[in-house]
């Protein structure tokens, strides 16, 4: 499904002509032999690019504070000389090939029985240059010895700017959960566990970052359809937008602290032990007390749901880095009318999303 959608959300990007580049990640184990070979020589080029570039950006600070100490103001050609040129068209020119990026990172076994790989290649999605979506299918779990990578999973969460989890089913759902916790808007269904706690306790969870897609009460074509929707609405935000929806997600780890969800549990328990043991049990100590404090829409909401489809906030040109923890009064004032559009339209100034599974 999210393969599917990932293509969808290709086609409306395309057709909106957004000049927005999405990097979908595909993480989960799968039978593999070892790494392939383009993925190491990519690897092998970014590192040297890296270090060149880096070796240029030290010569040029020792240049420009060598030339301002003696009282001159500092010229392009005498910071940017011939040979760092030369070494950057070096690596620049390395990296250049006629075959396409790989898909999967690694050499997997029976790939042409693999299901991920046959739905991208059902899909098309082989990261052409015209694709607005390219897609990254690493088939081991992260860690800080990837060779690729050589990221936490953690840290790797916290780079992303959307978690994608469509599951069919699952009685709760670790992965959003902690997307949450970190601040990572995500997107989950009202099959899994996480997705009707999410519904049931919060108004609009939209507005807080948690995008739910019905998978119970329509079509396996109108869940997907809606998925892609969520995911081309969120290439929609700016900058400032993603931020301030990021506020609001990790406003809501307070919501999963064991101190609240332990009440569940510990209601579960008594339930299996009373029909377990029903003689040992009165109807008084079944009576548990489970009810939390619904959380209510944020203040810079649209005031009604009619305005637009999306429950995110209007784009601003002052694109401010600020963390504070509640929606200040300028942002109520400002981010109080949805101008971001949801029927094609896209502001291409706020950076790639990357999305992962």
């Amino acid at each position: 499904m999210f393969i599917e959608g990932l293509a969808r959300l290709n086609y409306y990007m395309k057709e909106a002509g957004s000049d927005q580049t999405v990097v979908a990640f595909l993480i989960f184990p799968t039978r593999t032999n070892n790494f392939n070979v383009e993925s190491l020589r990519g690897q092998a080029i970014s590192k040297q690019l890296r270090e060149t570039v880096e070796n240029v950006q030290k010569g040029i600070g020792h240049k420009l504070f060598e030339i301002c100490l003696r009282g001159e103001i500092p010229k392009g050609e005498d910071l940017l000389v011939k040979e760092d040129i030369v070494k950057l068209k070096r690596c620049i020119f390395s990296s250049q090939t006629n075959a396409l990026p790989p898909v999967c990172t690694h050499n997997v076994i029976d790939d042409h029985n693999d299901p991920v790989l046959n739905a991208i290649r059902r899909c098309e999605l082989f990261n052409n240059r015209a694709d607005r979506v390219k897609v990254i299918f690493h088939p081991e779990f992260l860690n800080s010895t990837n060779p690729l990578f050589g990221l936490d999973y953690e840290e790797f969460v916290r780079g992303c700017h959307l978690g994608v989890f469509p599951s069919y089913y699952e009685p709760w759902g670790y992965t959003p959960a902690e997307c949450t916790v970190m601040g990572i808007p995500s997107i989950t269904t009202n099959l899994s566990g996480f997705g009707c706690f999410m519904k049931e306790h919060i108004n609009e969870p939209m507005s807080y970052g948690i995008y739910i897609v019905d998978r119970r009460n329509q079509s396996s074509e109108d869940s997907v359809r809606e998925l892609a929707r969520d995911m081309f609405d969120f290439t929609c935000l700016s900058r400032r937008q993603r931020i301030i929806q990021r506020n609001r997600t990790e406003r809501l780890s307070e919501l999963l602290d064991w101190k609240y969800l332990g009440v569940y549990y510990r209601k579960a328990r008594i339930m299996a032990l009373a029909r377990g043991h029903p003689e040992l049990f009165t109807d008084e100590m079944e009576e548990q007390p489970t009810s939390i404090s619904k959380v209510p829409k944020p203040a810079s909401m649209p005031p009604s749901p009619s305005m637009s489809r999306s429950s995110t906030p209007a784009h601003s040109d002052v694109e401010d880095d600020d963390d504070d923890s509640h929606d200040s009064e300028e942002e109520r004032e400002e981010l109080s009318h949805r101008t971001t559009p949801s029927n094609g339209s896209i502001d291409g100034r706020g950076k790639s999303p990357i999305f992962k599974v």
